[in-house]
């Protein structure tokens, strides 16, 4: 057992072993379930999954705990992450749920949560819940057996979200005459994804859209954007759309066949709105992983990089404090706040088609405004994890190389959550320079840390 049941994206393992077993969903959906029930009214909570072959044990042990516990329970299916959320929103249910591990194989399944207004629970939250399912002795305050909830399929959930997502899509403007390239890894997003984009005009390649529960992921979307970038070029599209499993991510090909990170989709955004005035505080957060030029490119735009913990979930909270409405991972999390309160891979490419259209430029052109910075990442094996601050060593080599990078570049250095390894990173504008000072800064760090 880990020491905190949620991560931070919820609860994540291997199927049938600790934590996703089924009487741990189970409990889950108990406590949540008591949680958030308030007085004797009807509650009612929202679960949505990706395709994996697992979905049924979790959807269904869920659902059996959130109905003893007095829940409502509707089932929309497979749907994507950002779904949920709206639908959470949407069918003002007291929470929401989603069953998935992302961009992880098959054999790997996840639960997480979003609260009424779509957000992702506070730690706080989370902790109270996953006391409560892990407490072998916990009483559960059950309903009278007149007051338990039942469970409802949502036969019309895809048309709702599709509904929003061409809301999100200027009135104005069609996407007729383009040629879409979308790859939904056989994951949430198969039917919704290319049903929307067709609606809104475009001509539409589909791929990743035959799940079996076992392909999702399997050498496509966001993952492999090179099966994307390969059937651009055969095509000739104008763009490829990448997701991954739960479609709250985007990774995008232009006409070229180049691809494009979360980074420069960002960049291609936040100049829109800057220049329409559209970004409160001309504010973008992004996480401490995005590209040093991303940051150069704000500043010089007349804007600011706010930078977060990496986790989108760190990303919005951020947004909230700021005010921001724009922010996201490199990885591809996008999150635009005016249209949807969590990652929105298919939202984000919208967005971007739209921009496409409005300026009469392709996206090529587009991408062009943001140059990457050389970036250099080293793995150090490490027998224990003594805070960087307390090497002088690692100190004095990080300040030379700040030295040399000056406001054009930087260092990070962090520890894995997960493996033995500090990694160090360095970012600047020329490539030798900084391959040689993550280097230097490696071998001190394995030399403090023998």
């Amino acid at each position: 057992m880990t020491s905190r049941l949620f991560g931070t994206d919820g609860v994540r393992g291997h199927v049938n072993t600790y934590p996703m077993l089924p009487d741990v969903a189970l409990r889950l959906g108990l406590a949540a379930g008591m949680y958030f029930r308030k007085g004797t009214r009807r509650h009612r909570v929202v679960i949505g999954k990706d395709t994996r072959l697992s979905g049924y044990i979790y959807e269904y042990a869920l659902a059996s705990g959130l109905c003893a516990a007095g829940m409502d329970v509707f089932l929309v299916g497979p749907l994507p992450t950002p779904a949920v959320a709206f639908l959470t929103r949407n069918m003002r249910a007291d929470f929401g749920i989603v069953i998935s591990a992302s961009h992880n194989p098959y054999d790997d399944n996840g639960i997480k949560f979003f609260d009424g207004r779509g957000f992702k629970l506070a730690d706080e939250v989370e902790d109270a819940i996953a006391a409560m399912a892990l407490d072998p002795d916990q009483k559960w305050a059950y309903p009278p057996s007149d007051k338990v909830g039942r469970a409802f399929k949502v036969a019309d959930a895809p048309g709702r979200y599709i509904v929003a997502l061409k809301n999100s899509f200027p009135s104005t403007l069609t996407l007729e005459g383009l040629r879409v390239v979308i790859d939904c890894a056989n994951g949430a997003n198969y039917r919704v994804a290319p049903m929307a984009l067709e609606e809104l005009g475009a001509e539409v390649i589909a791929l990743g859209v035959s799940p079996d529960g076992l392909n999702i992921n399997a050498e496509c979307g966001s993952l492999f954007p090179g099966l994307t970038a390969d059937k651009v070029r055969e095509s000739g599209a104008d763009i490829g759309l990448a997701l991954d499993g739960d479609a709250d991510r985007l990774i995008v090909v232009d006409e070229t066949g180049h691809v494009l990170d979360g980074d420069q989709i960002m960049a291609i955004c936040a100049a829109d709105m800057l220049r329409k005035k559209a970004l409160p505080g001309n504010k973008l957060v992004a996480t401490v992983m995005s590209n040093m030029a991303l940051e150069v490119f704000m500043r010089d735009m007349g804007g600011e990089l706010v930078r977060t913990k990496v986790g989108d979930r760190y990303v919005v909270e951020a947004m909230r404090e700021h005010g921001a409405v724009l922010g996201g991972e490199q990885s591809g999390h996008l999150v635009f706040m005016e249209h949807n309160t969590t990652g929105d891979g298919l939202l984000a490419g919208l967005q971007l088609l739209r921009i496409m259209r409005e300026t009469g430029k392709k996206l090529s052109e587009l991408a062009c405004q943001l140059r990457l910075f050389p970036q250099v990442l080293v793995n150090v094996k490490v027998e224990n994890k003594r805070p960087f601050e307390r090497l002088p060593g690692v100190t004095r080599a990080v300040q030379h190389a700040e030295s040399i990078l000056g406001d054009r570049g930087r260092v990070l250095l962090r520890y894995s959550g997960t493996e033995p390894l500090a990694r160090v990173m360095v970012e600047g504008e020329d490539a030798a320079t900084v391959r040689k000072l993550a280097g230097d800064i490696a071998a001190v760090v394995t030399e403090e840390l023998r």
